[in-house]
């Protein structure tokens, strides 16, 4: 089916500028049409297979299912379960993959990541269609959802490139100094359900892209999305030993974590989860002749701060989309929004007229707001969390929910009590809290408590408040005047501090550098006499 958006498909060149691809206008009805079109064909063929992967062999593609969250009953996709065996062999596949693909240079390995990108940009509406049913994605965050793994191709072959040209040194007479950068080796990466492409195919492509090999195991709710990256790489020329995939559990995930012939993990996901990670990577059994680096993106407890002055026209809706955009399934999603006691009120009675209005339902729909989350698990937590939300404040807001899926409705809490878990725990979900600050500052102090540490927001209209609150925060990306979530490869490199990440931005210039060791090179070339051959 043809692209709206880019009808001609070309391989961008990887020598032009990079530029963000761009989103398709859902408001034109042929776009719409299209992506109606995709859902329906999709249908057709569900449900999918994502087999286990080592080597370019395909192994099972059953053990466990991955559901639509809208109409549990609907399977998208039966998936191999891969075992702990599983995760050994493709280990030893990757370090058979990593001699030849680190043998080419970065500029081989960049065209196979843009024509991996091409793949990708042929596939967008059926892609997106795979993420409204698997996830639970609606329209525009599905669609969102390719661009940014598009993105993440472009970026990281142009950033490869570079990288391999090495940073100039300092040189003296009789002396020549080098420094070059060179892949680690085998990288792991575990990656999560909410941006299903999206965030595993930046991870894959950063290791890829700098020379190792990958080993992918993703999140059990998305093994299709998952897939779809793989046969992309592998059908632009990756060589099939350099990357596999392992659908599964837990155990999967571990038994990579603690392989000695993995040298980097790359993982999304839960704090406590990445805890665990750092914790198993830093043991250094006999026989593993390395240390395991570890980049981790582990969520956050997401403050937006509203000053006096701030414009509440223009509040209101960021938050809105902030919080409930994906049914606040992003890590980057507000959470907990700490208003000036001078416009609280207010604040809370203009939310909660906006989400009651909100149309909560399929997201296949169009016109709706907000879908369901992503499982039964799920749904019980962030309801649990909306009861002691209840218990210890007042709920100002909760919008009408359906049944038949795993459907929360959106909720707006606020009077608190100050120790109330729901202040500091991070949701995942689509509950806001709201409380009175008396001032800037004592609502900085609020987020510096916090251990974590990854987006922000301040609304104020005063040059000077914006460039103190910027100072002072910790987090890895303040958004002011705006909403808090939607970062752009290139534009927002992302990623947060504290307990909310190991390691730089995704989409910035640092990342690859993560892949890497740099060596150094020094030469005195004041011989004396030649060797004669």
């Amino acid at each position: 089916m043809p692209n709206p958006a880019n009808p001609a498909n070309p391989v961008h060149d990887r020598a032009a500028p990079f530029a963000n691809e761009p989103v398709l206008e859902l408001r034109r009805a042929p776009v719409r049409d299209s992506l109606t079109a995709a859902l329906a064909e999709l249908d057709a063929r569900l449900p999918l297979h994502a087999p286990i992967m080592i080597g370019g062999e395909r192994g099972a593609d059953s053990g466990f299912e991955s559901t639509d969250p809208s109409a549990p009953e609907r399977v998208v996709a039966y998936a191999g379960r891969a075992t702990e065996s599983d995760a050994g062999a493709a280990v030893a596949a990757a370090s058979r993959g990593f001699r030849e693909w680190s043998a080419r240079g970065a500029a081989e390995r960049a065209e196979v990541l843009v024509r991996a990108a091409a793949t990708l940009r042929e596939r967008r509406l059926e892609l997106a269609a795979l993420m409204v049913r698997e996830c639970a994605k609606p329209w525009p965050e599905a669609d969102a959802d390719v661009c940014e793994a598009i993105d993440f191709l472009q970026y990281y072959a142009r950033a490869a490139v570079a990288l391999e040209r090495g940073p100039e040194l300092v040189q003296v007479p009789g002396e020549r100094n080098t420094m070059r950068y060179v892949p680690r080796g085998v990288v792991a990466v575990i990656s999560p359900w909410n941006f299903p492409l999206a965030i595993p195919t930046g991870m894959v492509a950063a290791g890829l892209a700098t020379g190792n090999a990958v080993v992918l195991k993703p999140a059990e709710q998305s093994p299709a999305c998952a897939l779809a990256l793989v046969e992309a790489l592998h059908g632009a020329g990756l060589p099939p030993d350099a990357l596999s995939l392992l659908p599964g559990f837990g155990e999967v995930g571990a038994a990579l974590v603690s392989h000695p012939g993995v040298h980097t993990i790359a993982f999304t996901g839960s704090g406590a989860v990445g805890l665990e990670i750092v914790q198993a990577a830093a043991e250094t059994p006999d026989g593993q002749g390395h240390v395991k680096r570890v980049v981790a993106e582990m969520g956050g407890k997401n403050c937006v701060i509203v000053d006096s002055d701030a414009d509440i026209d223009e509040v209101v809706p960021a938050l809105v989309g902030s919080a409930f955009g994906f049914a606040g399934q992003k890590c980057s999603a507000a959470s907990r929004v700490i208003a000036h006691e001078a416009v609280h009120d207010a604040l809370v009675e203009r939310l909660a007229g906006a989400v009651d209005v909100l149309a909560v339902g399929p997201p296949e729909r169009f016109g709706t707001d907000m879908g369901p989350v992503i499982e039964c698990e799920a749904q019980e937590r962030v309801l649990a969390y909306a009861r002691e939300a209840g218990q210890a404040g007042r709920i100002a807001a909760s919008a009408a929910a359906p049944s038949g899926g795993w459907y929360c409705p959106p909720t707006v809490a606020c009077d608190l009590d100050p120790d109330a878990r729901v202040l500091r725990e991070e949701v995942f979900g689509p509950l806001l809290t709201v409380e009175a600050a008396a001032n800037v500052d004592v609502a900085c102090e609020t987020v510096e408590a916090l251990p974590f540490a990854l987006t922000a927001g301040l609304f104020s209209r005063s040059p000077a408040t914006v460039e103190r609150v910027a100072a002072r925060l910790p987090v890895g990306n303040l958004y002011v005047n705006r909403g808090i979530t939607g970062a752009m490869v290139g534009r927002q490199p992302f990623g947060g501090n504290r307990r909310s990440g190991i390691g730089s931005k995704a989409g910035g210039p640092d990342y690859l550098l993560q892949f890497v060791e740099p060596r150094v090179v020094t030469e005195n070339t004041m011989r004396h006499g030649l060797v004669v051959e």
